[in-house]
């Protein structure tokens, strides 16, 4: 039984693959963070190692110890931690030598590389070799939120499956029906979620989330009336803590331009269509001081920001610069 909800293409490939006996040796599975690729990787792993006929079964010993992560044959290679920004080529080194040994409880060997576009350039450069001359009985797979950070020959030399956000309606009626979740709850989990269901489920178990989605749409309607002063302290802080966590910020600008969209969709009357749905009378009072022109440019900016960014811009001076140019 395959877990992943709303991506019929990804799995159908993955059992033509399986039932035909032509599986890739390496697979690259892009998409959002949140959208189900990590929960594809390991039912994949469960299909080549399932001991019964139909993979994966999830009942079997080998796919519950794969879902416990407990499999000798099946590792999960990820960024150790914040400090090091990323997979190291000692990482990839101890994958090659444990590849070159034959599986020890399974079929199969399956190394799942989380974060994929982290790779460090040695680490990057050290894997290609293993793509290039795969070892029989071995199956790569490489997850990629932002897949244009990976070497071209990396991805050229991978089977490349995209995972999709899902719909809104279908986040909220796997919420409802399998989890329990009340309708409204689930209506609003399901728009922030942005069609990824792995967040709606870890916002359900963490409420830090949503605490944290509070604080910033609180700063959000702050600094709509803000004088610059205060603006530009701001930019200082997020600048911080792009020093320390790149994501955290990254997330912070995810938000800020849902914000800004849907103010855009107030302002094109078209309000059943936002995803703050919670706040939409706050979006209505900002967006009645706002023309149409005035969102759609800080949009253009907060989208040149995220690019600045991810190009390794000065932080402070882009975040300063976008302070200066909001409305």
């Amino acid at each position: 039984m395959w877990q992943v909800t709303g991506q019929p293409k990804a799995i159908g490939l993955l059992e033509r693959g399986i039932n035909k006996g032509r599986l890739s040796h390496a697979y690259l599975f892009a998409g959002p963070p949140h959208v189900g690729k990590l929960t594809l990787a390991v039912n994949l792993a469960q299909a080549v190692n399932c001991e019964s006929g139909d993979s994966p079964c999830q009942q079997c010993n080998s796919c519950r110890r794969i879902a416990d992560a407990k499999h000798a044959d099946v590792q999960i290679i990820d960024v150790i931690s914040q400090e090091k920004k990323g997979i190291s080529i000692d990482q990839v080194r101890e994958m090659q030598m444990a590849s070159h040994l034959p599986p020890y409880e399974g079929k199969q060997k399956v190394f799942i590389f989380d974060k994929a576009e982290f790779l460090s350039h040695e680490a990057a450069n050290c894997l290609l070799k293993t793509l290039e001359e795969p070892s029989p009985r071995v199956l790569i797979i490489l997850l990629a939120a932002r897949e244009n950070k990976l070497l071209p020959t990396i991805i050229s030399r991978c089977q490349r499956v995209e995972l999709r956000p899902i719909s809104a309606g279908l986040v909220k009626e796997t919420l409802t029906q399998r989890h329990n979740v009340p309708h409204d709850r689930a209506e609003l989990l399901a728009r922030l979620s942005g069609g990824c269901l792995g967040w709606a489920l870890l916002a359900i178990q963490d409420e830090s989330l949503l605490e944290q989605r509070a604080q910033r749409v609180a700063t959000f309607v702050d600094l709509s009336s803000a004088g610059m002063q205060k603006r530009l302290n701001y930019a200082a802080e997020l600048a911080t803590q792009f020093g320390r966590s790149r994501e955290r910020v990254a997330d912070v600008l995810s938000s800020w331009l849902q914000w800004w969209r849907d103010l855009l969709f107030i302002k094109g009357k078209n309000s059943q269509s936002i995803t703050n749905i919670d706040q939409q009378a706050v979006l209505l009072q900002q967006a009645q001081a706002l023309s149409t022109k005035q969102i759609v440019d800080f949009i253009h900016h907060l989208q040149e920001v995220g690019e600045q960014l991810e190009q390794n811009a000065n932080p402070r001076l882009a975040l300063e610069v976008l302070m200066l140019r909001m409305p």
